[in-house]
């Protein structure tokens, strides 16, 4: 398995969650990681972005309430979530890709490395 997320959960509103992602050394990219998220029946939403100069880039629904980091070293991918709302309830996945020179939320997606998805849902 190449990318392996943890770290979904219940929450209610305004709670905090922090999403863990393993990457094999083969999914680990330096040119673009990033989480995606996905409701049942609707169309993946990406989610949160970083680069292998960790520059990260964010979804307007989340910016200022999420954070994306990475540790090179032990090739995991975080996104920590404050202030969840009920419409943070998805599916959350980690994504890589090496193909990309750039790297943006709005395609995370489409990356070529994709996990199985950790489960988070917020409750009003």
């Amino acid at each position: 398995v190449d990318l392996v997320e943890s770290g979904g959960s219940s929450v209610q509103s305004g709670g905090s969650l922090r999403l863990s992602c393993k990457a094999s050394e083969d999914a680990y990219s330096s040119y673009c990681m990033g989480w995606f998220r996905q409701v049942q029946g609707k169309e993946p939403e990406g989610v949160a972005s970083i680069d292998g100069d960790d520059r990260p880039t964010y979804a307007d629904s989340v910016k200022d309430r999420f954070t994306i980091s990475q540790d090179a070293a032990k090739k995991m991918l975080y996104l920590q979530m404050n202030n969840l709302k009920p419409e943070d309830t998805a599916m959350y996945y980690c994504a890589a890709d090496r193909r990309y020179s750039s790297c943006d939320y709005s395609y995370t997606h489409l990356l070529h490395y994709r996990g199985q998805g950790t489960e988070v849902t917020v409750s009003s």
